[in-house]
């Protein structure tokens, strides 16, 4: 017999998706119930995005969880897009006035989302086994998990790309777009102070490369790579000498090297599924799409997601209608297709392809020289980077 309890939502996933949708609800009066297959010590040091678009510093802002955010996030206004021996900067103050970003990693909006809800009284449940939906098509949907029944209203897929979310609605109700691109990047956390105070993004002949950073003393870095890459077969010297290889290409500028703290190998991947929706299960963030990480659309489009998923459950626990939860693909998808061609664009922009030929080379190059000279092109790069204003 399992144990039943009841929520309002039931949320799978205590990644930035799950713990934000759970915190705007309790501000919005509405209860639910987080679980994560993970501990809590692993989701907190998971590294992944950080790279916060202005609407998404906004709105941890205005949710009251950006305290720290505010004080030890670093507010870029522009980054360098870097070729030909030369470096090009893209400056959003000029170009889209008021709209900036901010480096924060996405591992420390976790932790202060788990620190809010926790000191709200949320139930966060780490650790979960087998999460299983039920009856999303009914109105009365559920969630079992180690020997427990979750009933609720309505349950909220946060849970990834290899959630099982997503994999739990019947066949033939999702369409399913996705391209995998033809290599990999090899992610380096360096205890290293930056070598520049904003992002560079390299292109060269060997490959690309980005110069990004987490705090004043450790940074980030990506290397183009194979898609089958054995990190293993990457040792620190040979990271330091690719890396210097790629960004040390203008003068003046040398890379400070030192210890490095982690490494891994992300597959390059775009996908979409929709709808997000299928009765009364909804996803959110990578659950419903990925995108490759050169465009730093990832984490922005799960609090995208999240924002118009609360303001859909909150209409209908304030009036019983319907209109905005079945109108929440429709909304969320116009601005992931938007994100979805930007990070493919930076994507062909400034990688290596093994089969492109010299036409294809000259043809990029001729695009960056257009990008970085022309005011207009300049300020289609700016608008989407910094992130589009929310409807």
């Amino acid at each position: 017999m399992l144990r039943a309890m009841r929520t309002q939502v039931g949320i799978i996933g205590a990644g930035p998706a799950g713990l934000l949708l759970s915190h705007l609800l309790h501000l919005r009066g509405i209860s639910s119930v987080v679980l994560e297959r993970h501990s809590r010590a692993y989701v907190e040091r998971r590294v992944r995005a950080g790279v916060l678009e202005q609407g998404t510093v906004d709105t941890l802002t205005a949710a009251g969880v950006a305290g720290r955010l505010r004080r030890e996030g670093l507010p870029h206004r522009g980054i360098e897009l870097r070729y030909g021996g030369a470096g090009h900067r893209i400056a959003f103050e000029e170009l889209v006035p008021g709209r900036t970003i901010t480096v924060y990693g996405q591992q420390e909006v976790v932790k202060d989302l788990i620190a809010a809800r926790l000191a709200d009284g949320g139930d966060i449940r780490f650790e979960v086994d087998d999460v299983v939906p039920h009856a999303a098509g009914t109105d009365r949907p559920y969630l079992t998990f180690g020997g427990e029944r979750l009933d609720c209203d309505f349950i909220a897929g946060c849970d990834g790309f290899h959630g099982v979310s997503r994999p739990s609605i019947p066949a033939g109700v999702l369409t399913e777009y996705e391209r995998e691109y033809p290599f990999a990047w090899l992610g380096i956390l360096a205890r290293v102070a930056p070598s520049a105070d904003e992002l560079i993004y390299a292109r060269t002949d060997r490959g690309f490369a980005l110069h990004s950073m987490r705090s004043p003393q450790v940074s980030r870095f990506y290397l183009q790579v194979a898609p089958d890459e054995d990190v293993a077969a990457w040792p620190d010297e040979r990271i330091w000498a690719e890396l210097k290889a790629r960004l040390e290409t203008v003068p003046g500028f040398e890379l400070t090297t030192g210890e490095i703290m982690e490494k891994a190998v992300t597959p390059m991947r775009s996908f979409v599924a929709e709808p997000m929706q299928y009765g009364r299960l909804f996803l959110a963030g990578d659950a419903a799409h990925i995108v490759p990480p050169t465009g730093a659309k990832g984490l922005n489009l799960a609090v995208a997601d999240v924002r118009v998923l609360t303001a859909a459950l909150a209409e209908w626990y304030a009036t019983g209608s319907r209109e905005a939860l079945d109108g929440y693909s429709r909304a969320c998808l116009k601005r992931v297709w938007r994100a979805q061609h930007f990070s493919w664009w930076m994507t062909t922009l400034l990688h290596t392809f093994e089969e492109e030929d010299a036409y294809g080379r000259r043809l990029q190059l001729s695009y960056l020289d257009y990008v970085t000279s022309s005011p207009a092109a300049a300020t289609t790069l700016a608008e989407n980077y910094v992130g589009l204003p929310y409807d």
